[in-house]
């Protein structure tokens, strides 16, 4: 049966997307609708693989045009591939099902990544509390271990400090025992008790005045070692507070961030988990619909039509490279 029928733009642009050729599909009435839907289909899934890389790229580049862009490219991959994948599959042929298998697998695959961005932008209030958390994680480990690399060098110069202050307290104990023994010498108060300054007072007030200069000794030979302790100290904690400060300015939001801080919110809550992978396998179907639909749908007149011309074609060709008279196709 052959019909004038003038599809319009509309129609051209579905069967483009099915891979049905024009010429041949304006014969196959029933077969129209059945390539429109398959075309509405593969249109669902550039659809979403372009919003879906869109979101994905907006995460790493600064630029939303830029982002928009490398969007319409992948979505334009992901377009092709799926038009590669329909077009190659034929419902007749015992061997048919070995190919369906590699072509679900591939489009699983795809659709198992294109299903992250999309759940990272559904998830997105709960993904950015938990990286919130997740972070403050990573800042005290961060601490932790720099608590720990510094340690040997932060008690040594302590314990150097501690030290020279615990030698210099117990020359300035001794000096005011002794100044204290010795004013107790002169006001009849201690030692002797008489008052002035008598034998056992002078002599108490030697041993004063060289507990003063061990005393200022001690503070002028000591108190060089408590500044250099004081100084490197000062030195690690500055170290650390910048070290600290540069990990904390990586500290960001990021996609590898989401997804870890996703895969915990999954691990930490089952109601999540749950609409998660319910999420997952309806946005794989997203993909899948397309290859699913073309093997699924029965073949009607196109499908004969096809192979007709093309085993057409095939005759015509073999009689030309044996130089064989044809008649036009």
């Amino acid at each position: 049966m052959q019909e004038n029928y003038l599809p319009n733009r509309r129609e051209r642009f579905l069967w483009w997307l099915s891979t049905a050729e024009t010429v041949l599909l304006k014969n196959a009435v029933v077969d129209r609708n059945r390539h429109a839907i398959i075309g509405m289909l593969v249109l669902g899934t550039w659809s979403f693989a372009t919003l879906a890389w869109t979101y994905f790229f907006s995460t790493v580049v600064p630029s939303l045009w830029m982002a928009a862009a490398l969007g319409l490219f992948m979505g334009g991959i992901i377009l092709f591939i799926d038009r590669a994948l329909i077009k190659g599959i034929h419902q007749t042929g015992k061997l048919g099902w070995k190919p369906l298998v590699f072509r679900l697998c591939l489009a699983f695959t795809i659709g198992l990544f294109m299903a992250q961005p999309a759940l990272l932008f559904l998830f997105d209030k709960e993904i950015k509390v938990q990286a919130s958390l997740d972070n403050e994680i990573r800042q005290k480990n961060k601490l932790a271990q720099l608590e720990q690399r510094f340690s040997l060098d932060r008690n040594r110069f302590m314990q150097q400090k501690t030290q020279a202050s615990q030698a210099i307290q117990i020359r300035y104990q001794a000096m005011v025992e002794s100044r204290n023994q010795f004013i107790q010498e002169t006001d009849g108060t201690g030692g002797s008790k008489k008052i002035g300054l008598q034998a056992i007072a002078l002599a108490k007030k030697e041993a004063a005045e060289k507990a003063a200069l061990d005393y200022q000794e001690a503070v002028n030979l000591l108190q060089p070692s408590i500044a250099n302790a004081d100084s490197n100290l000062q030195i690690i904690q500055q170290q650390m507070a910048v070290e600290k400060a540069a990990f904390n300015g990586l500290m960001n939001h990021g996609l590898i961030t989401r997804i870890e801080a996703m895969d915990h919110l999954i691990q930490q809550n089952n109601a999540v988990a749950f609409r998660y992978y319910l999420l997952v396998v309806l946005l794989m179907l997203i993909e899948l619909m397309p290859v699913l639909a073309k093997y699924l749908l029965p073949s009607g007149t196109y499908a004969v039509y096809a192979n007709h011309v093309e085993t057409e074609e095939i005759k015509w060709v073999n009689q030309l490279s044996r130089n064989e008279p044809t008649d036009s196709v």
